[in-house]
């Protein structure tokens, strides 16, 4: 890729320390000819003068989204770059940092791989996320890492009925039902127990949480399928996009997910395969017995 015709920063803005390494890429991008711009809600708390943007910032293909934070923080860059097209470069400050590429001590290094050009685009699939009543669509939202029904009361389960292609698979009483894509394989989904999934494969995630069940398992189904969830209709229920966005369920709601047409696009610096950058971020046990490979 050649540099980005603009590089728009996004921080954790409830971050000092992600606020003050914005503040060191910005007039790094800067000195090397690059246009930047920061949110509005940021710009505030900036000691020079970056542009500053009001609402949503007017991004095309061709920007960069440089962020500056964990994955709360990259969730919500891919919101605002998503209807652009462009493409995401995240230094993560959080603890796994997942959807980052970079470290904080790699900061000089991306500055100087965004002016020279030295980053690829890698789409990732998103879902797209109908709720209905009656057969009305009363709510659309899409998701990057997954989709979840969930009960709303603490103390109670509840009941969701899943269908793949209008097919029923199964009914499951349980805290929730989580839809996820490759990407989100290891966020929510992971942590309920389901597999990982390389994000080369193009594949919907469906898995109960904490189901009282013997078919408890996780599914991998075709990125063709759509997946509906019905709670029942005294189930006091709601739907969470990327735990981000979240919509109450009116008895006798259901919600569709299927493949979104439009990925989030992800800049890439490294070339190191998915299988690296796991044994990184989880830091897996690679070696034999005391360090000695078998």
């Amino acid at each position: 890729m050649g540099a980005p015709s603009r590089v728009h920063v996004i921080a954790n803005s409830q971050s000092t320390q992600a606020l003050r390494i914005a503040d060191s890429v910005d007039a790094g991008l800067r000195s090397h000819g690059i246009d930047t711009s920061r949110e509005s809600d940021e710009s505030e708390k900036v000691s020079f003068g970056t542009r500053e943007l009001t609402g949503e910032p007017r991004l095309t293909a061709t920007d960069l989204i440089l962020v500056i934070g964990g994955d709360g923080t990259m969730l919500r860059a891919a919101e605002v770059g998503r209807d652009s097209g462009a493409a995401i470069l995240g230094v993560n400050l959080g603890h796994v940092g997942f959807l980052a590429e970079a470290e904080e001590e790699d900061v000089q290094s991306v500055i100087d791989a965004i002016a020279g050009g030295q980053w690829s685009v890698e789409e990732r699939l998103a879902l797209d996320v109908i709720v209905s009543r009656d057969s009305l669509v009363v709510d659309r939202t899409w998701a990057l890492n997954e989709v979840s029904v969930e009960k709303h009361a603490r103390e109670k389960m509840i009941s969701v009925l899943a269908h793949v292609d209008d097919h029923p698979l199964s009914r499951w009483g349980c805290d929730g039902v989580i839809c996820a894509t490759p990407t989100g394989s290891t966020a929510y989904a992971f942590s309920a127990g389901g597999p990982i999934v390389w994000p080369e494969v193009s594949a919907l995630l469906l898995l109960p949480i904490s189901a009282h069940s013997l078919f408890a398992r996780p599914c991998v189904i075709a990125p063709t399928s759509v997946i509906r969830l019905e709670p029942s209709p005294e189930a006091d229920a709601v739907m969470w996009a990327d735990g981000r966005r979240m919509i109450s369920m009116a008895p006798g709601s259901t919600v569709e997910v299927r493949a979104n047409d439009q990925p989030v696009r992800f800049a890439r610096l490294a070339t190191s395969p998915f299988t690296d950058r796991l044994v990184a971020k989880f830091q897996l046990p690679v070696e034999g017995w005391r360090g000695v490979d078998k």
